[in-house]
Parts: C-alpha cells; structure tokens; sequence
C-alpha cells in the first residue's frame, strides 16, 4: 500500500515521528509481525517499535526536478520489499521541496493495511501533530478492540464456532453457484504476450470527465434505480466485452468489510474482494444490462463475508503463475474522495503520484471531484506495463468516453453496437489506412493485353520447360489455333471449360486458348484425388474439358467433349493462328478455382478479367516488373497463386519457367533450376522457402559471405548462383524468424522479400509488407498494408470496427472482391456482404459502387487480424483455427512462434488433437536444425519459461521434415499422431525414486489425500496457498532444501517438483566449501 501527501506549513520533524509513532502504539498491526510456529504463520505482536522517518532534500532543485526525483524515491520506495517477520511493516519518507512545503510518502503492507486504513492514519497524524505541536497530550479516545481481536472473532464465525455459520454456509453455496465454469483468464488483447509468471510491473493513466457527462451519467443511474457504480461497472463490462470478445466478464470490486462501528477507527486488512461476474450473451441492450449488473450487485453485497481466498480454495480454481485467479481487472469507485485535512498549522492534501504496483492485469479506479465546472469524475488507470503500453490505455480512455457519452444518449442500444471509437479513429479506419482514391483502368481482358505484349516481343522466350521452349508469337500463334476451334464447339462468353494437363508448354497454350476463346478455364490437377476431381467435373458441369490421352482415360466420368492436345493437335493446328475477334469484357469470367471449404466439398470462385487486370495495375508501382524479368511456375495452376506467376511474366514480356513436378517435391533440384534459368521473381509458400534456404546451406555450406562486391550486382554470376531481385511470400502465415538464415547470408536488399496476404475470393493478394532484418525482432505475422485499389476493415461478430490493437475478423472490399461461388448462392450471400459503411458520408464513391448507386461487397475472410498503431496489418490466424482448452482461449501461431525462435528449432507447427476421452490437447510437431538434436524434455523447459501453464502442448513429435500439400502449404491432415510416450499422462504412475517417494507422503499428509502419484497436481488435488506454505515447511524439514514457494506454483505436478528439487539439492552440493580444520600437530 502506498500513498503520498502534500503537506503545506513548516514542518517539525520530531512532532512528525512522535505522532506517527503514536500510531504505532496505538495499532498493535503496526506492531505485528509474522512467523512461522509449527509450520502454520501466526501473528506476533510486539510491545513497543518505534518508527524512524527518513529524510530527503530536494530544495535546491527546480520544480521539474523536483517532481522528477519525487517519482524516483516513490518508484524505489514502493519496489523496496519488506521482511514479514521482523521491524515495523511501515515507512515514511518526508520529501523537503520548499521551507512550507514537504511531501510525506507512506508504505505498508498491505498484510496489515487498506485503503481504509490509509485514511484513519492521515486523519489521526493530522489530530496528534496539532496536539502534539501545543504541547498537549493525545485526544484520541482508546480503541475498543484491536485487529488481532476482529481475525479471532472472524476465524471462529468461519469455522463455524459462532451462530453466522449457517449464513457463511448459506454465502458459500451461493458463491460456488455464481461462479461455476466461469472462464479463467480474460482475453484482453495486450501489446506483449502474457509471460509464464505474471510480473506486478504497474503504470498509471488519469482523465477527467466533463461535468456535463458525470451530471448525464447520475440522471441515468436514478432513472434506472441503479448507483453510480453500477452504471460504472456495466460500461467498464461494456468495454471489456468489446475489447476481449467475450460475453462472460468477471470483474473484481474491493469491499470495505467494517459492518460494525467499532472497526471503523481500526488500522488493518479488512477490505474483501468480490466477483461480479456479468453476461452479455444474446447482445442485450445496456437497459438490460445496466438491471443484470444490479442484480449481480445486490447479491454481491449480500453475500460480502466470505472472504476471497475462501472462494478460490472452494471453488478449487486452478492456480497459475501467468496471472491472478478468477478474475484479472478490478473496478473501484471511490464515494468519498481523500478530504483535505487541515489545521492552522498543517494542511495534508492528496499527492498525485504514480504507484508502480499492479496487482491485476488493468485496474480502473474513480472518484468524484468538484471543478469550476461543477461535481466531475475523475478515472485513474493501473495497469500491469509487460502488457500494455501507455498508448493502448489511451487509446483504451478514448473507448470508454466514447461508450459512456453513447450510452446516456441512447441506453437502448445494444451493447455490440454502441459506438467505441473517436470520430477521429474512425475517419483513420475507414479513409486514412484504406484510402482506395487510385484509379486503375481495366478496359482490357487478360489475352488483350497479352497480344499487346507480342506486337512488342514477338521473338523473346514466353516459356520455357524442361528444355523446350516458346516464344511470344509462337505463344500466341498456338493459343490463336486452339481458340478457333474452342469456338467452333461452342465456346463463348463465360464458358467454363475444363483443363487437366500436367504442367508443360501445352498447359500454357490450353490456359491462354480458352481465355481468347472467350471462355474461363476450370484447372483441373491431376494430382488431385480422384474424389475431388468427380466433384469439380459433376459441379463445374463442364461442356468441354482440355487434357491429353493418358490422363484423359483415368479421369472420373463427366459429361464434357474431351480435346486431347497431344493426340488431337493435327486438327486444331488447322484453325487460323490469327488473334480472335474480342467478345469478352473485363467484366466476364477468366477462371473457377476451387478452393477447400469447411464443409469439406470445394467451392468455386468465379473470377473476372479485371479483377486480375487490375491486380497488376495497382502492384506495379511496388514491383517494376518488365521483360527482364524471368518467372517460376512453381505452383499448382489450381492454386491461384499461379495467376500470379504466369501472367506477372507474360503480361511484361517476361518469361516464364514451367517447372516440372517432381522439381516441385526436391527443393535442392528446385534450387538448382532457379540458378540455372536465373529466375529473378520467386513466388513461394514460407514452408516451401524454408526448405529452398535448407537446400542452399545443404548445396553451398552455412557462412558464405554477404555479398559479392557491390550488393544486387549479378554481372559476376554463375550458373550456381541466384539471381533473385524479388521473392514474394503468400498463402500461408509467415515466420519471419525463419528468415533468419537467409539475411545472414543474402541481406534484406537483394532479393526483397515481400509478404502478401490474399485469398481465392479477392484475387490472389490483398496486402502487401516488403521485409527487412528488423523485422527480426519480432514475433508478429505483419502483412501490412492493402493493395492500393482495396479495403480491409477488422469487424466484431456485429459488424462494429474495432479499435487498434483489437482483433477482428478481416472484410476485403473493393476492385479485387469476385463473383462469388459456382453455383452456391446460400454461401455466397453468407461470405460476400453488402458494405456496412455504404451510406457513410466519409467513405468516398468507388468505381465498384459507380457513385454510390450500387451496393459494394464486402469479403467476409474468415481470418482475424488486428492493426498496429502505425496503421499495418498483423494476422492472426484462421477464425476457425482459434481453440479453446479448459476454457483458455489459446492462440497457436504464439506458440508456433515462441518454438521457432529457439536455436536448435528449425519450423514447426502446432495442432489440437482430440484424445480417446475426447478431451481437446495440444500437439506440438518440430523439425530440428540440420545436424542438431533436441529433447522433448529441452522444448518443454524451454516453452514453461516463456508460456503461461495452459499454452504448453500435452505432446511433442519430432519429424525429419513436415508434410506439405501439393500448393507447399503444411499438410495439417497428415502429421502422426503422437506415441504415448511423447505425451503427459493424466494415469496414476507411482514414485521412481527416493525424493518422489518423499513427496508422496507429504503430499498425502498434507493434502489428506490417499493416493498421490507423480503426475499429479498440487492445486488440483485441492492445495491452495496456505497448505503450500505448508508443504514447503514440511519439504525443508525432510529433503533439508529451501525450497522458494513461487516453484511450487510453476513446478505444480509431483514429479516436476521432484525434479526441481533434485537440481536444488545439486547447487547446494556443489556451493559446499570444506570447514578449515586445524592441522594435526606431533
């Protein structure tokens, strides 16, 4: 507890001390201290202590300086732990500034103090210093009882021992009732994540209210027959539920607890601590919300005995280091603020100064206060600083206003929808960060714009593979012959026509013919399993379908006329090679793609030309593509990453490197190939450029130098080395620590790496992030920003922006936001909304919604990201993805992080299994560095350091390499289960050796348990504080080891505990210095 006061009048130091030392006498707390007896702290009161101030000048310093060191000795004062078992557990500083001002900074513990109690001792200093300063004698009445006499009478009414035991009976029932299966942590989102043992770092905000809002927000309180504080406390739970997405919020609420006249003059702990626990399930209104708040109040109130630790020992809560249990952040308002004391000697008022300590994760404290303006509340922010950062509860400041001004205007509003942000967040959401004023044309469709680049090049290589290669006309020419007769069967304006081909020149020809032929190709892979391809071809209802012979007679059967390009080339190579007539508008179908749904069948995007024309209009500002350029092929043509590689290349007169297959599946071959061909544009999956950086350490060793001469110079090169100006990632979520070992080597310069988020539905990429060796540093997946001529707005489950800092699920708008689905209307409705912000005056007419007369679509992705203060994009995950163990909501791209970021760690990937019981449980899956070895034993020591309890994985397997779908993405569905032996076991498994033998029988005695074995919990078994001070005790005196009780807390099974131990008991043998004995004399 600490608390600082001005005290204004010259000051006598020795009446201080005498009256504070007064105190002391007449509060045996302020005398107690406490020991250990028979393994059990008790307290011990001494007869006399006297307390001695300590003095600091700073009256030779400025006023800054001044307030400067005045924060230093509190900062240092308030961090200066004190010995429970020995001195006054009281300090006073007095700070001299000026010769009729000081600053008195106090600090006790708050094992024998409140904030009460901070109270009863200002007023009676203020009594005695005057009294005292006359010469008098002290004129406080003697105190009734003492604290020591309220903790007896407390203990017995308890234990039952007093006639209250039926209604602290009757208050426990109704506590184990209200707080069944609440949720354990609330989620808020932080600007670090949460460590393995939560720190009490703390940082302090203040903001004012207008006088204007408090008297609005008192009308409200009285026309609802609710208090100040309940209406406080519902927009608090508002403002939670909004920022963490959840709709079940238990916030703490400090308690006085001096239901009788005679402790209200005592100095002690008194204060409980009470749960309210409020749901938002159902979006209710804040009317609604404001009477449950009420409600729950009132029944708080009633049932205020039982003390907290009671209620977690009760409730047999499990217990983590990472942070306090139940609940996380308190609400306090203060009805009375500190009164200035004042007598014609001394006046003592408050003294703002930050207190250092956090004892949650987020306090908010409130009080009244009379201004100019009339009666005004005043908010005070404590919060924990390894979470936040001042800004966020700034920002968070702004929310909260703006919630409160909106509710007293509009209390029947939903809770989902009450307006958070600033008018100024706001314009920065919707204009600032998705300014999409760019204007691309797009009159032209991609074969259009492809024939333009052959009147430039005709005679440049288009593509290339295995040896064989095409010009640009002799490109065109071939794709000319193959449209006729497209046409001549049929083929027209948004024809779907089927394409199944293994990769060669021939796929290019087919891919190019059926779009001049006006048509949109549907890729079929070959490699797909035979399931899927029935699917496509039944659902595609495909009139002509593209292949050669041999893959023509393994397909499943379908309706289409098959055109074989191998056995039928004689007779399409009789239609003119001439361009086409155009018939097709931007605006008509260049491809269907299927993509994996969650119902498990494919779905088809349905694509146009100008969402892919205008695609490379907005990039190229970024990228400068041109006809130097050289392009692999890598991907799939069903995978629409491909669009990406095939026209970046062929639309600048690029060319482009169809590599085959089984080069795909070798990243040393695949290597290989990108030196000889000189590609200098890869586009990959991160998990397939992992494997491309460990078959270049495997093809040309570890440490080469950085660079050859001047940086981006490839006149030196060879045919083994690359000539890489761009690498460009999208997919899947990038780690950008495993991009360590590629800067080492090649810099961040040349090649640039970029990382591009996009999905099938919005054509490939939507934003774009170039990356650099800084960006090391971190842990997040930044994508950036978007593409210049789209959206991406972060919404709640109601369509609300969210603030910086606070995840939502991504919308993309805008000119890359396709069709929608083949032939699923239900789902395309579902995922392509209508703009909620279509008639918001800032969002400024698009050439998608012409002026505003046609609704624009928005892109429900499915993903969730959050955005940085600086305005990018950090991704977070599937939606889908998000798991739930225990009741801790669980985000696994934080562990797969924190595991690639060990040394020995080359890339792993983190999964929920359901077990035999069908209980959900992590698993873990690491490939180690080449030529390095790690134990499971290692990665979970490793992990507890840095993760909270509940985020360490039940079970870790480790794999040579993992398992990739043919687009290079991480195939989830075919990683092993985990051997037993990999896992944590849940059966009982009796002791191994002597020290776990020991812990079994303490363990039992103490927790009067019959069976305890090694994999067993302390807490789960029914521990709680006080009986681990006891364990511990009894620790000492059988294994003769200190053990720290905080181990106990991160060491909670049985057996992790016996091996802390044993790692104790080998310091402590090893610290041991022989006695120096005298020599032996004749």
């Amino acid at each position: 507890m600490f608390k600082a006061v001005h005290l204004q009048g010259r000051i006598n130091i020795e009446i201080l001390e005498r009256s504070l030392n007064e105190i002391v006498h007449r509060h045996e707390i302020l005398r107690t201290n406490f020991k250990e007896v028979a393994e059990t702290p008790v307290q011990v009161i001494a007869p006399h202590a006297t307390l001695k101030i300590s003095v600091v000048d700073l009256q030779g310093l400025s006023g800054q300086e001044q307030s400067e060191q005045l924060q230093l000795l509190a900062t240092e004062d308030q961090l200066q732990p004190f010995d429970l078992t020995t001195g006054i557990l009281l300090r006073a500083t007095l700070v001299q500034l000026k010769s009729e001002s000081s600053a008195l900074l106090l600090t006790m513990h708050h094992i024998i103090s409140d904030g009460w109690s901070m109270g009863v001792l200002l007023k009676e200093l203020s009594s005695l210093y005057q009294v005292f300063l006359l010469g008098d004698g002290s004129v406080l009445p003697e105190l009734p009882i003492q604290y020591a006499d309220f903790t007896i009478w407390q203990r017995q009414w308890l234990q039952g021992e007093t006639q209250g035991f039926i209604t602290i009976q009757n208050q426990i029932n109704y506590w184990k009732q209200q707080l069944a299966a609440a949720p354990p942590l609330l989620e808020l989102p932080t600007d670090r994540p949460r460590t393995s043992v939560q720190t009490f770092r703390g940082g302090c905000f203040s903001f004012q209210l207008e006088a204007k809002l408090t008297a609005s927000l008192k009308e409200l309180s009285h026309k609802s027959a609710t208090t100040l504080f309940m209406t406080l406390m519902a927009a608090y739970v508002t403002l939670l539920s909004r920022y963490s997405g959840q709709d079940d919020i238990l916030v703490g609420t400090p308690i006085a607890n001096r239901n009788y006249q005679e402790l209200e003059g005592l100095i002690g702990f008194f204060v409980n601590t009470l749960v309210m626990r409020t749901r938002l399930e159902g979006n209710p209104s804040f009317e609604e919300l404001l009477r449950q708040v009420r409600s729950v109040c009132t029944n708080a109130y009633a049932n205020q005995d039982v003390p907290f630790e009671q209620i977690i020992e009760t409730l047999q809560i499990e217990r983590s280091l990472s942070h306090s249990p139940l609940f996380q952040v308190m609400f306090v308002l203060q009805n009375v603020a500190m009164e200035e004391l004042e007598t014609p000697e001394l006046k003592i008022a408050h003294l703002p100064l930050d207190n250092v300590n956090a004892k949650f994760d987020l306090t908010l404290q409130m009080w009244e206060t009379n201004t100019e303006e009339g009666n005004s509340l005043q908010g005070f922010w404590q919060y924990n600083t390894d979470l936040f950062d001042q800004n966020t509860i700034a920002r968070m400041t702004g929310h909260f206003q703006t919630l409160l001004e909106t509710i007293v205007t509009n209390p029947q509003e939903s809770v989902g929808t009450l307006p958070l942000l600033t008018e100024k967040e706001r314009h920065q959401l919707l204009v600032e960060w998705n300014n999409t004023d760019t204007p691309y044309s797009y009159t032209q469709c991609i074969h259009q714009l492809f024939e333009e680049q052959v009147k430039r090049t005709p005679d440049a290589v288009a593509v290339v593979y295995s040896g064989q290669q095409l010009t640009y006309n002799e490109l065109n020419c071939r794709a000319n012959q193959l449209a006729h007769y497209l046409q001549s069967l049929g083929v027209k304006p948004d024809s779907l026509v089927g394409i199944c081909l293994e990769r060669s020149l021939e796929m290019i020809v087919g891919l190019l013919g059926i779009l001049k032929a006006g048509g949109a190709y549907v890729p079929l892979d070959p490699e797909y399993p035979s399931e899927r391809l029935s699917f496509m071809l039944e659902d595609a209802q495909l009139s002509v379908l593209l292949t050669q012979q041999k893959l023509g007679e393994t397909l499943p059967q379908h309706q289409a006329s098959i055109i074989c390009l191998d056995t039928d080339w004689e007779k399409i190579a009789e239609n003119s090679h001439s361009n086409l007539e155009n018939t097709v508008t931007p605006d008509n179908l260049a491809y269907v793609i299927y993509t994996s749904g969650s119902t498990g069948k494919p779905k088809g995007v349905l694509v146009n030309h100008s969402n892919v024309v205008r695609l490379f209009a907005a990039t190229d500002a970024w990228y400068n593509f041109n006809s130097q350029d050289v392009w692999s092929l890598f991907h799939s043509y069903a995978f629409d990453f491909s669009v990406w590689e095939m026209w970046g290349a062929l639309l600048y007169g690029g060319r482009l490197v169809v590599v085959p297959y089984l080069i795909t599946r070798s990243p040393e071959a695949f290597y290989q190939l990108l030196c000889q061909e000189k590609v200098t544009i890869l586009n990959q999956t991160p998990t397939a450029f992992r494997q491309l950086i460990q078959a270049e350490e495997s093809l040309k060793g570890s440490f080469p130098p950085l660079s050859r001469g001047v940086r981006g110079d490839r006149s030196s090169t060879t045919d083994n080395d690359l000539s890489l100006r761009l690498v460009i990632f999208g997919g899947e979520a990038l780690e950008i620590n495993s991009l360590q070992p590629w800067f080492q080597r090649h810099g961040d310069q040349c090649p640039q790496l970029v990382n591009m988020y996009g999905i099938t539905e919005t054509t490939v990429h939507v934003t774009y992030r170039p990356l650099s060796m800084t960006d090391l540093d971190s842990t997040a997946s930044v994508i950036g920003r978007p593409i210049p001529d789209l959206q991406v707005y972060l919404l709640d489950q109601y369509l609300q922006l969210v603030p910086v800092g606070v995840p939502g699920e991504m919308y993309v708008g805008g000119a890359g936001v396709t069709k929608g689905y083949l032939n699923r209307p239900e789902l395309t409705t579902e995922r392509f909304i209508s703009s909620p912000f279509e008639k918001d005056e800032v969002i400024p007419p698009t050439p998608l919604n012409k002026g505003g007369n046609e609704p624009s679509k928005l892109y429900k992705t499915g993903d969730l990201a959050r955005y940085l203060p600086k305005g990018e994009l950090e991704y977070l995950g599937r939606i889908d993805n998000q798991v739930k163990i225990r009741g801790f909501r669980i985000e696994l791209g934080e562990i797969e992080a924190l595991l690639a970021s060990h040394p020995q760690i080359w890339e792993t990937v983190v999964i929920v299994r359901d077990d035999t019981t069908g209980d959900k449980r992590l698993v873990a899956y690491i490939v180690p560095q080449s030529e390095k070895t790690i134990t499971i034993n290692e990665i979970r020591q490793f992990l507890k350091a840095k993760l909270p309890g509940y985020m360490i994985p039940n079970a870790f397997v480790i794999l040579d390499a993992l398992p990739l779908t043919a687009n290079g993405k991480i195939d989830r569905r075919a990683l092993p289960p985990p051997e037993s032996s990999s896992e944590t076991s849940d059966k009982y498994v009796a002791p191994r050796n002597p020290i776990e033998d020991i812990l079994v029988t303490v363990w039992s005695e103490v927790l009067k348990v019959e069976k305890v074995g090694i994999n067993d919990n302390f807490f789960e078994l029914g521990g709680h504080s006080l009986l681990a001070t006891k364990l511990v005790a009894q620790i000492r005196d059988r294994l003769k080891v200190e053990l720290p009780l905080r181990q106990l807390f991160n060491s909670a099974t049985l057996a992790e505990l016996a091996q802390g131990i044993e790692q104790l008991k080998q310091q402590k043998s090893d610290t041991i210095v022989p006695t120096i004995l005298p020599r032996k004399r004749k």
